[in-house]
């Protein structure tokens, strides 16, 4: 038997059968132990459109259940390298925001305090900003590779400060961020001005549109972020509706001409070699996902970052 936790196997027992787990894995209470841990936050009440992501951990972790441990394509052998179980979701007071932000933070502190790195099934992306707050106490200010169809640096959202699309001018102004070491990939749509993406390159952001997407593999722009974010410990936070509403549908704001399924990979996979150390996948809103697809991306996408984390073998 191996030392390592492994996912309930498919002829084990059926898939639509077993734990309702990420990948079917084992679970625990607290981060004692493990390298990796799977963390659902299951909250939509910093969403300005449609809601249902606080349904979107649970039906991730539901459409996990087609995953297998290896990755055929990089080889990667995840479960044979760290030890990794799913600890269950943060519980939020989903009536109070900024107690729920607190909650979050006081959680991740507390996860960071077992060197274990969280992979984390949103929610809304407000709990990005609680999440580096963390990551920021442990590791000091991190490289960040966001992909996103929106860059969420709203000064406020109907005056509020904290909310999904705000996280990332909130981690900047609270020195978050390492400088010069933030990649936007994906951003695309309608705005409220033609400089609203100028912010984020005043910064020193690398702001890289869909449109500088189309119709190319993204494996060149992934060579170029390794080089920006070098040995800066890096936090991966991937927006679902980064990919196009064709694949994936299922999230509160769409905006077409989106990332393929295939460029979703690329990003993610070309992330491998840097000192990742921690990510999360958001966004997730089943009630707009009827055939599952928006959830099995975001399931696909966190087991992709849990392949490219530091210390993951690949078979010869």
């Amino acid at each position: 038997m191996s030392e390592f936790n492994q996912p309930l196997g498919g002829n084990e027992m059926p898939r639509f059968g077993g734990p309702a787990t990420m990948m079917r894995l084992p679970t625990q209470d607290t981060a004692a132990g493990l390298d990796v841990a799977f963390v659902g936050i299951p909250l939509d009440i910093a969403t300005s459109n449609r809601p249902g992501t606080r349904l979107g951990p649970r039906q991730i972790r539901d459409e996990s259940r087609m995953l297998r441990p290896y990755n055929m394509a990089t080889r990667a052998a995840p479960f044979d390298s760290l030890q990794v179980a799913d600890i269950g979701d943060v519980p939020i007071n989903t009536f109070h925001l900024p107690k729920t932000v607190d909650i979050i933070t006081a959680f991740y502190d507390e996860v960071l305090s077992h060197d274990c790195k969280p992979l984390t099934l949103g929610g809304d992306h407000v709990i990005t900003l609680p999440i580096l707050r963390a990551m920021a106490k442990k590791h000091g200010p991190v490289g960040l590779i966001h992909i996103d169809a929106h860059a969420d640096v709203n000064e406020h959202m109907f005056g509020e400060p904290i909310a999904h699309g705000t996280p990332f001018r909130r981690a900047q102004e609270e020195g978050l961020l390492a400088h010069g070491k933030v990649a936007q990939i994906g951003l695309r749509g309608t705005g409220y001005a033609a400089e609203d993406f100028d912010w984020c390159r005043d910064q020193g952001f690398r702001v890289v549109t869909a449109e500088e997407c189309w119709y190319k593999s993204l494996a060149p722009l992934m060579a170029e972020v390794r080089e920006q974010m070098g040995d800066t410990p890096v936090y991966i936070s991937f927006d679902i509706d980064g990919l196009d509403p064709s694949v994936a549908p299922g999230t509160g704001t769409v905006e077409m001409g989106g990332l393929t399924s295939a460029q979703g990979l690329e990003l993610v996979r070309g992330a491998a070699g840097l000192n990742i150390v921690g990510g999360d996948l958001v966004e997730v809103s089943p009630p707009y996902d009827q055939s599952g697809n928006t959830a099995l991306m975001g399931a696909t996408l966190l087991y992709e970052m849990l392949c490219v984390l530091p210390g993951v073998k690949h078979q010869d």
